[in-house]
């Protein structure tokens, strides 16, 4: 992390500023108050001087003006919070002197930030995201490109604040420049430079070889004459996670489509053998899927980078079926087969099997145990089995590949108008019409190409690979004609506000309307936003929006423990997490519900996995069939709005424990805007057990002990205690795990507390009722605010803060409705502005 930023973070307080406490009736100005601490127990030894520890605080003073001086209250804050400064020895402060002079650093350096970090309420000019670049891709071409990886090797997304947005976080590197040359050369080559090709045909129906341990065992009982699937592939020992065919090894010729028949059957779903050794839902179909694989990127059983499932079917159980699926590969992808829904670790239920049934089988002489091989023969080890598969194309795309017209119109490449095609292009991914300056570079190489005595359509996409390596196409440049002019111009507003609220370029309605002009009008900016947000496309934003606000781009970065969260893996959590917040956020979108709904709502939408969960009643109607339904949460005390749902209760712990601390700072920071200052860098963790503690609430206890410590808990603690009856990943609980070791009861969960302005509550739902009813002007005011930072590409400023209230007036005038806000937002000046 920049030293700046870990200053910055360091002191984000903002309203959640220390409580003042003064050292007399009359309190001292901030400055006067820095300059008699220091004065009084630091300049003995760190004046100008002596300089005792390479620290000079004679000059050091309020206001703070630069990186150094907020470097340098960081250090005085860490130092006076810890208490290890002044030494021992010398005279020591008050606890009022330590708690007032916090304050006023901590104040200062909000201030301070503020300035230093401003950008003059005006965005800077950024790139594409990752996730925006390959959306951009994609729609010019027509077609996906997630079956490339084209990003898979750029450098990580930096974010600023959780938000990938922002221009002064979207750098670029040399080595992200070439991976733009690479990425433009493999779609351009891979895509149009193919050569034309018929169809062929493949057949395989034996040598289907497995995974190494299954190698041996598949061979004696079958002579490798199936393709067996035993277990899902999200797992860590693969066997038949993965089925690949051994014998196409190097994929296909050419990237196309293809139409696959596999010839499979679902063997012992209604296997004699205990269901739980298998921890799957036998009253679920068998489901097998598509996954691309590379054998040039890794193990051929394991996951590798790209493999976006490309079709699915459910495998009948009476006998074997074909299953018909046509889907797109990339030159030198072979096809892959899992089976999603499977058992978790095959490994571990044949152990099960061995020890529990070996009685059923006739072990041979001189042989331990049931082997696999036995199993396989005589058993009901359930499994998908797969015996015959055909492969068969490329398959001819009627008028020419989606590609080709794309980039080169109807009827495909022509010599003799190769530049204006090219020039069509590039206004399409320039997103405005070209210059003289845009064209001469393009004319220039297509010329040279030929010159080097390229066929034309060999320097038309050489000259295509320019045009997506142009910073035109890389930045969203917002360009206007008088340096201090504020108002986007119409194609740079068309531009920003596509990218706000579809992550993609604009489509021809909104390129119309800038060429009108007719964007930069009120009433016309609001219909072409409301038309947006009614287009499919409206997913960008939710996903990019969502997981910017809720930084649910972190849910599974910290997983937790296989052993004892078996569910979270074997099931998938993390996708269906994700995707009952996105429904909840789209519906209120859709319906102008209101944003208080966030905060504690009666309903929400949850697929089988979730309503397990959650406990719902819906766990014994619903089917996968079914995917997400929505369901009433009245009279649900354990559910109900942003706080109760498992996504933002997973990404807000910490992956193996949770912890009032690690929440309530979300919670903060997240749902009331409110970013709580971090600890100092030396502070050591909470230990797992201090003096006898035995729950989280009595070690915080010991904690907040010390008054400098205290201050910040006092306002973070209260918002996660009622959160405690929620485990890592969103279970409700009553009680913690019982201790290791002991005889001792699991400790009993204690949800009550109470907040800094003494409102108090017993449990989740008298939490979430203070919230809505006296903290829901901050959460809306903070949501705007995130709405527009992510839309606009910087943070808000002071000098937005008029502005703000105006749409926050607005908003609630109309009671609070999602798509008014988001409305508002997009049609205020921020946004229209530089």
């Amino acid at each position: 992390m920049p030293i700046f930023d870990h200053a910055r973070l360091a002191v984000g307080l903002s309203a959640m500023a220390l409580t003042t406490v003064a050292y007399a009736e009359e309190p001292a100005s901030a400055p006067k108050v820095v300059q008699q601490f220091l004065g009084k127990y630091c300049l003995e030894c760190h004046d100008s001087d002596v300089q005792k520890g390479d620290r000079e605080f004679e000059s050091f003073a309020l206001p703070l003006k630069s990186v150094a001086d907020l470097i340098s209250a960081k250090d005085i804050i860490d130092q006076v919070t810890l208490k290890e400064m002044p030494p021992k020895k010398a005279d020591q402060p008050s606890d009022e002197e330590r708690l007032t002079l916090l304050r006023v650093l901590r104040e200062g350096t909000v201030a301070a930030r503020g300035k230093i970090e401003s950008s003059g309420s005006r965005t800077v000019m950024r790139r594409l995201s990752s996730r925006e670049y390959e959306n951009t891709l994609a729609a010019l071409f027509g077609r996906r490109v997630d079956t490339l990886g084209l990003t898979a090797d750029f450098p990580k997304e930096k974010t600023s604040r959780h938000i990938d947005t922002i221009g002064k976080s979207l750098v670029t590197s040399g080595f992200l420049v070439d991976q733009y040359f690479q990425a433009a050369n493999r779609l351009v080559e891979t895509r149009l430079g193919k050569p034309v090709m018929e169809p062929k045909n493949w057949h395989f129906n034996g040598h289907f070889i497995q995974y190494e341990e299954l190698s041996g065992s598949h061979k004696a009982a079958f002579n490798y004459r199936y393709l067996n699937l035993y277990e899902q592939p999200n797992t860590d020992t693969r066997q038949g996670g993965y089925g690949h065919i051994e014998d196409f090894l190097k994929g296909v010729p050419e990237s196309g489509f293809y139409d696959l028949e596999v010839e499979a059957q679902a063997l012992h779903r209604n296997t004699h053998f205990d269901h739980a050794i298998f921890g799957i839902d036998f009253s679920e179909p068998f489901i097998i899927g598509v996954v691309p694989g590379d054998i040039t990127k890794g193990h051929i059983h394991y996951p590798q980078p790209i493999e976006p499932l490309l079709a699915s079917s459910v495998v009948p159980d009476e006998k074997p079926t074909v299953l018909k699926f046509r889907v797109w590969l990339e030159a030198g992808q072979t096809p892959r087969f899992i089976f999603p829904n499977g058992p978790y670790e095959s490994r571990a239920s044949v152990v099960t099997i061995n020890k529990r049934y070996k009685d059923e089988f006739k072990i041979p002489p001189g042989t331990s145990g049931v082997s696999r091989t036995h199993l396989l023969r005589d058993g009901d080890l359930p499994h998908i089995r797969i015996s015959d598969i055909k492969i068969q194309g490329p398959v001819k795309e009627a008028g020419g590949s989606v590609e080709e017209v794309a980039v080169f119109g109807q009827g495909g490449f022509n010599p003799e108008r190769a530049l204006d095609q090219l020039y069509a292009f590039a206004e399409k991914a320039y997103r405005r019409p070209l210059t003289d300056t845009d064209r001469a570079p393009i004319q220039s190489f297509y010329d040279k190409r030929l010159a080097e005595k390229a066929t034309p359509r060999q320097a038309a996409l050489d000259a295509l690979k320019l045009i997506l390596c142009s910073p035109s196409f890389l930045y969203l440049s917002e360009i206007t004609d008088d340096d201090s002019a504020k108002a986007l111009k119409p194609y740079d507003l068309a531009t920003r506000l596509s990218y706000a609220l579809w992550a993609a370029p604009p489509d021809a309605a909104l390129l119309a309307t800038a060429k009108s002009g007719k964007i930069t009008e009120p009433a016309e900016l609001k219909k072409q936003v409301q038309r947006m947000m009614a287009d499919e496309r409206i997913s960008g934003f939710i996903h990019g929006f969502l997981d910017s606000w809720l930084n649910l781009r972190d849910l599974g970065s910290m997983p937790p423990p296989r052993e004892t969260n078996l569910t979270y893996y074997a099931e998938d959590l993390p996708a269906s997490m994700k995707q009952e917040v996105r429904l909840f956020f789209s519906d209120l979108l859709k319906r102008n519900g209101s944003v208080e709904n966030f905060l504690d709502s009666d309903y929400s939408f949850v697929d089988k996995k979730l309503a397990k969960l959650y406990e719902l009643p819906e766990q014994k109607t619903l089917r996968l069939a079914d995917g997400f339904q929505k369901v009433s949460l009245k009279g649900n005390a354990h559910r109900g709005g942003l706080l109760g749902m498992s996504g933002v209760l997973t990404v807000s712990a910490n992956g193996v424990e949770t912890s009032p601390v690690t929440r309530g700072a979300w919670v903060s920071e997240n749902i009331l805007g409110i970013p709580p200052p971090p600890p100092p860098d030396v502070v050591p963790a909470i230990d797992a057990d201090v003096s006898g503690a035995t729950t989280i609430r009595e070690r915080l206890a010991k904690h907040r002990a010390d008054p400098t410590c205290a201050e910040c808990h006092r306002k973070i603690d209260p918002l996660g205690f009622s959160l405690e009856t929620f485990d890592p990943i969103g279970r409700w609980r009553s009680n913690y795990a019982k201790p290791k070791g002991g005889k001792a009861p699991a400790p009993k969960v204690d949800a009550s507390g109470e907040f800094p302005s003494g409102e108090t509550y017993q449990d989740f739902a008298g939490f979430k009722k203070i919230i809505r009813e006296t903290r829901e002007d901050l959460f809306t005011r903070h949501l705007i605010r995130q709405v527009l930072t992510y839309a606009s590409g910087r943070h808000m400023e002071a000098s937005d803060d008029f502005e703000l209230d105006e749409i926050h007036q607005a908003v609630k005038a109309d009671k609070r409705g999602l798509q008014t806000l988001i409305v508002r937002c997009l049609t205020s000046e921020i946004f229209r502005s530089r």
